[in-house]
């Protein structure tokens, strides 16, 4: 087997790390981090997905990928939505979200080519979103532990791989197909780390202000 496809089972197998964290710790995430919970319930669904639809004879399985980004930019939004104190952040992340999810509905027209604009503008979207997120926490009149918030992990999580892959999403159709595999192995690594911090996040226990 090639190195780009063990990368790319490894990372769709630590998908698996989040949901392990859930069951382990799920009675005490708060309501920010059940929703968490659940996207990575949904995400883990998709990966199934993504490996089984071959299997059936749809060997296209690019139209689900559109499907799962527009999934992500909901999940993500409502998760920024309720994490901000101030009315105006949450405002912002309406619209943010709301055009991010524009554009993703805009591309479904290519079902058939990957999402690239699509992940390129949620990029964006949640890096400014995650950016904004960690000014807020550490900008907190009360002290607080950041490295035991676990929305403070699953916010590293999300600006760390969207941050490094929004160039590879911008780019992915403009690549000769023979060498897309060797470049989605960022993906591939970015996603592993990216899981990891979001386990991290999701063992927290609930950490008191003082």
């Amino acid at each position: 087997m090639s190195a780009d496809y063990i990368l790319t089972i490894i990372s769709s197998f630590s998908g698996v790390l989040p949901l392990i964290a859930i069951l382990y710790n799920y009675k005490q995430l708060d309501k920010i981090l059940r929703i968490v919970a659940v996207f990575f319930v949904v995400s883990a669904v998709s990966d199934i997905g993504l490996w089984v639809l071959p299997v059936w004879g749809v060997h296209n399985n690019v139209p689900a990928v559109h499907i799962f980004v527009l999934i992500n930019i909901v999940f993500f939004g409502i998760i920024y939505y309720m994490a901000f104190f101030n009315k105006k952040l949450k405002m912002l992340t309406v619209i943010l979200t709301f055009i991010a999810f524009v554009i993703g509905v805009y591309y479904t027209k290519n079902l058939e080519v990957f999402p690239s604009e699509s992940n390129t503008a949620s990029s964006l979207v949640f890096i400014i979103l995650s950016l904004i997120y960690f000014y807020q926490l550490l900008n907190r009149q009360e002290f607080v532990h950041i490295e035991k918030q676990g929305l403070f992990w699953f916010n590293a999580g999300v600006l760390f791989y969207f941050a490094i892959n929004i160039f590879l999403f911008m780019l992915f159709n403009q690549l000769p197909k023979a060498d897309q595999p060797e470049f989605y192995i960022i993906h591939s690594i970015t996603n592993v780390i990216a899981n990891l911090l979001y386990t991290t996040g999701l063992v927290c226990k609930p950490q008191k202000t003082v």
